[in-house]
């Protein structure tokens, strides 16, 4: 039977094979098969290290049998097969439970001293030695093995691929094999003359290779040509949904002199950054274009991002246009409000009304805000999800603003914008992002940076509390807090959970002792502050605790008391992670620090030193020297520079989920793409999809491409892109 890379997996392999495919993998045609690559090859002749592996991890390995026996179980029916296998260096055993003596004789005999195979199981120790309990295994045949040996060229590497404790990588080697030897035409995503300039295989060498190569030598142009594949059908699919943005009609929300943006500016106590001038020159011109506004603006903690908003919100107001801006959070929202409304002042505020209109919000009040903003009286609405629901409806929207876009689902985006006819859009992010990320993932948006700071801040100092190496440093970090408390400053602990559930433990010597912890964070809200309550130097400062679980009126009370200077000392959660702007808050201390992401942290940094007060964060963690996790926390204590840190954590971390973190739409993640590694494979891709694009919109003369996007790209992806 021939097949196509659309051919169902039922088609291709029969019922049973392909709904085992989908329920372990969401597989369900053969070119979702042959997409699933190998993670790495062995070789029959290698055998794996038996010393290295890891003790509870699931791995498969190539080796030798050195000893088989099969013996009836003494107390209890049935039978056991005990294995010895080995690598020259390492042995361990292998165990097989049987029904009966015969079946355990039948196993023995199959796994016969000398022969080699491929194992995979669960790693565990028994009686000192590691142990697989009743493996999965496949052995070589006789006659392959002695051709391999009569020509060493002839050997064929093994593909080891991602599997499933139900779906061993031999069987999913078997479906690919059968997939691989029926399917006929695999569609070129690029044109002939293209192919050649660039160096790549065709499609199907490409796929042959990357599953079956017959040397270490074929794998490398298999898996570049892949990566360009892939590169090629992501940029491809955002550069359309760019052009489809671009072919909406908007309205057009140009300032006019005099007006609110040019007396906004002119109430200003100080000069805009020149980023912000720039940024705010680009903002404005979108305003006033021919398409809808599609802008993603990244900066720093306290570059300004949120004036470059308002500017825009009030180029949108000169017409009578009204602005949305929704928030990942009720905390974030109403510290957005107030700060929109100190900005514009009493002369200004009136004129546009700024409104807040969240879920939490009482009854009476709710429906006093979602009038003005339905009769058009409010032109800024500050809110979270609830200006989403069918009941909050605008007069004239004009601009969606998003801030920190990766904390909404597209449906919730969507639902805001359609609120509107073709509204302007404008996404924020506090999240630096390297520019082949914002690339791969944000490249259906123009992009501006704010790099430049604000003048008058008096910048932070950032220092690791190592307690694996120094548990007395414990002691001195809250130390420095009071110090800072003791000056009329005010100082933020944040810890990774809310309730770690273990009570403090009693100590006579100790001031502030840590929990005993098993795993998971040490220290929680809760527990931070039952702490703090017997400190000699804190218990009698003002604290307060401030965590997602408290009811929003409170929690918004709270960070408004912090805000006032009538709280010296805040234990949260990562609520206040972003937007909370207290210009006298001096100190950040983090708990269980190595608990956070570079971005979280670098976040978390910046709620400190916002005014003229200097900043001091203190990371503190017990993970040892040299570990992933120190890695990430030394990374954030030697620099402020969030672009620098962005590349850092995408070393640190890889990609993993890059696309649906940022909830792009496209199925699952990256495949082979690393946008590290491949900044430069990725760029061309650009290159080479705005020449295509610029020569078939439509992708007429180039079929392949346009079935590669249809096959990576699903209608709904598309919707999802379009949300975006």
């Amino acid at each position: 039977m021939s097949l196509t890379l659309d051919s169902s997996l039922e088609d291709a392999l029969g019922a049973t094979p392909s709904k085992t495919l989908g329920r372990a993998f969401g597989m369900k045609t053969v070119g979702d098969l042959l997409s699933h690559y190998p993670r790495r090859y062995a070789d029959p002749g290698e055998l794996t290290p038996i010393r290295e592996l890891p003790i509870g991890e699931t791995v498969t390995i190539v080796a030798e049998v050195l000893s088989s026996s099969a013996r009836a179980m003494r107390n209890r029916r049935g039978a056991m097969v005990d294995v010895v296998i080995g690598d020259g260096i390492g042995k361990m055993s292998l165990t097989f439970f049987a029904k009966n003596l015969g079946a355990a004789k039948w196993r023995s005999e199959d796994l016969a001293v000398g022969r080699r195979g491929v194992f995979s199981g669960k790693v565990g120790e028994f009686n000192g030695m590691t142990q697989f309990a009743h493996p999965e295994y496949e052995l070589f045949d006789d006659e392959d093995a002695a051709r391999r040996r009569a020509d060493a060229r002839a050997a064929v590497l093994i593909p080891i691929y991602p599997a499933t404790s139900t779906l061993q990588t031999w069987q999913i080697a078997k479906f690919m094999a059968r997939v691989l030897d029926a399917v006929d035409d695999v569609p070129e995503p690029l044109a002939d003359d293209v192919r050649a300039r660039e160096e790549l295989l065709t499609a199907r060498e490409a796929l042959e290779l990357i599953h079956r190569p017959k040397t270490r030598n074929d794998i490398d142009p298999a898996v570049r040509t892949l990566r360009m594949h892939e590169a090629l059908t992501l940029q491809t699919a955002l550069l359309q949904q760019r052009d489809a943005v671009r072919s909406l009609s908007a309205t057009a929300r140009p300032a006019r002199p005099g007006g609110l943006l040019e007396r906004f500016d002119a109430s200003l106590p100080y000069d805009l950054t020149p980023d912000q001038q720039t940024v705010g020159a680009q903002v404005a011109d979108d305003l006033v274009g021919s398409w809808p506004m599609n802008r993603l603006v990244q900066g720093e903690v306290g570059s300004g991002k949120t004036l470059v908003a308002l500017r825009a919100m009030l180029q949108v107001a000169e017409s009578g246009g009204q602005a949305a801006l929704i928030a990942p959070t009720e905390v974030l929202a109403g510290q957005h409000l107030r700060s929109i409304a100190k900005m514009l002042g009493p002369q200004l505020g009136p004129l546009v009304m700024p409104t807040l209109l969240t879920g939490q919000m009482p009854a009476a009040e709710r429906r006093k805000a979602a009038l003005r903003v339905a009769s058009g009286q409010a032109l800024i609405v500050v809110g979270t999800h609830a200006l989403l629901g069918e009941k909050t409806t605008f007069a004239d929207l004009g601009l969606v603003v998003v801030d920190e876009q990766h904390r909404f689902g597209v449906e919730q985006r969507e639902a805001l914008r359609a609120k509107g006819s073709s509204p302007h859009a404008l996404v924020l992010t506090a999240t630096p992002i390297p520019r082949t990320v914002a690339m791969t993932v944000f490249g259906d948006l123009d992009t501006s940076v704010i790099r430049t700071m604000p003048k008058g801040r008096a910048g932070i100092e950032s220092f690791v509390a190592p307690l694996a190496e120094h548990p007395g440093w414990f002691n001195r970090v809250w130390d420095r807090a009071a110090e800072e408390i003791a000056q009329g400053r005010q100082v933020f602990a944040v810890c990774a959970a809310i309730d770690t559930a273990k009570k403090t433990a009693e100590s006579g010597e100790q001031p502030l002792v840590q929990p005993e912890g098993a795993a998971g964070p040490r220290w929680g809200v809760v527990q931070l502050d039952e702490a703090l309550e017997t400190h000699p130097r804190l218990g009698g400062v003002r604290r307060a605790v401030l965590h997602g679980r408290m009811p929003s009126d409170e929690k918004d009370a709270v960070m408004q008391a912090f805000a006032r200077g009538e709280i010296d000392l805040l234990v949260a959660t990562t609520v206040i992670e972003v937007g909370v702007d207290v210009p006298n808050a001096s100190t950040m201390i983090v708990l269980d620090a190595d608990r956070f992401g570079v971005s979280q942290l670098h976040q978390l940094r910046g709620r400190v030193g916002r005014g003229g007060v200097p900043g001091l964060c203190l990371l503190v963690t017990e993970a040892e020297s040299g570990s992933v996790a120190r890695e990430r926390v030394d990374a954030v204590a030697a620099t402020l520079d969030g672009f620098a840190l962005a590349e850092v954590d995408l070393e640190l971390r890889g990609e993993g989920d890059v696309l649906g973190a940022a909830q792009a739409g496209v199925r699952s993640s990256l495949k082979l793409l690393r946008v590290v590694k491949d900044s430069g494979l990725i760029v061309r891709a650009r290159e080479l999809a705005e020449s295509i694009l610029a020569a078939d919109p439509d992708l007429v003369a180039n079929s392949g491409l346009r079935s590669a996007i249809e096959r990576r790209v699903t209608d709904d992806d598309r919707a999802a892109l379009a949300k975006n």
